[in-house]
This record gives structure tokens, C-alpha cells and sequence, in this order.
């Protein structure tokens, strides 16, 4: 069974490693501990958390049957939600980076968006998309 070391599994899920960190603290994600105490996640883990069915080893991972680029799509938490009128804005944590999108509120409604969640920001051009991770 292939195990990665906390701060390679952080990259391949696609948040920092202060956030798996928290999630293994909180019965969020399994891992595994060294005689030496450290934390090591198991591959199949990953893979429950991404949903993803192959993790390359490069650190880059994608979706066999979505027709996205991973240049193009970052996973990370959503941090907030604010709506006012038609429009949504959705701030997220991607891997220690904060990126904010102007949606429109029936698509934020729709995705059922919220604090805590995991989604994914789709980038096209100067514009950015977010879709359930």
C-alpha cells in the first residue's frame, strides 16, 4: 500500500499542509503514523478524498472522465459566501492562496456552496469558475 508524506498529500489534494494537518486532527482524513510519530496518508485515502482514480507522481492528478485540464482547476475550501442581488462572491483557500470569484447567485444556490466545502475554481481567461470538487 503507497503512502505519501503529509506535505505531498496536502499537494495532491490540493490544500496547504496546515489543512491536513487540522483534518487529520479532526478524523477528517485517515492516516497512518511512523514509529517516529509522523503522519503518512494512504494512497486509497487520497483518492476517497479527490475522487480521483489514478494520482500521478508529479503531484498533479486528474479526473478520467472530466474534459478539464488541471491547468485550469484548483481544489481548495471555501472560506465565505456573501450574496447581494443576482451575484455571489465565493472565497476560497487554494493550498494557502486566496481566490475570490463573482458568480451568479442561482449557480452558487445551485452548487449548494458553503463555508467548510470542498470545491474547485475553474479559470478561463480572466475569469474564474467554480464547480464542486
Amino acid at each position: 500500500m503507497k503512502s505519501f508524506k503529509t506535505k505531498d498529500a496536502a499537494e495532491q489534494i490540493g490544500i496547504s499542509y496546515p489543512t491536513i494537518k487540522q483534518w487529520i486532527y479532526e478524523g477528517k482524513i485517515k492516516s497512518i503514523k511512523t514509529p517516529g510519530g509522523h503522519h503518512r496518508i494512504p494512497e486509497e485515502e487520497i483518492r476517497r478524498i479527490t475522487g480521483e482514480k489514478e494520482l500521478e507522481q508529479n503531484g498533479n492528478s486528474s479526473k478520467s472522465s472530466e474534459p478539464i485540464s488541471v491547468r485550469n482547476r484548483l481544489v481548495g475550501e471555501v472560506l465565505e459566501v456573501r450574496y447581494e442581488g443576482l451575484f455571489a462572491e465565493v472565497k476560497m483557500n487554494v493550498g494557502g492562496q486566496i481566490i475570490i470569484s463573482i458568480i451568479t447567485r442561482s449557480g452558487c444556490e445551485e452548487l449548494g456552496l458553503r463555508k467548510g466545502m470542498r470545491a474547485a475554481a475553474l479559470f478561463k481567461a480572466t475569469e474564474v469558475m467554480i464547480s464542486l470538487a
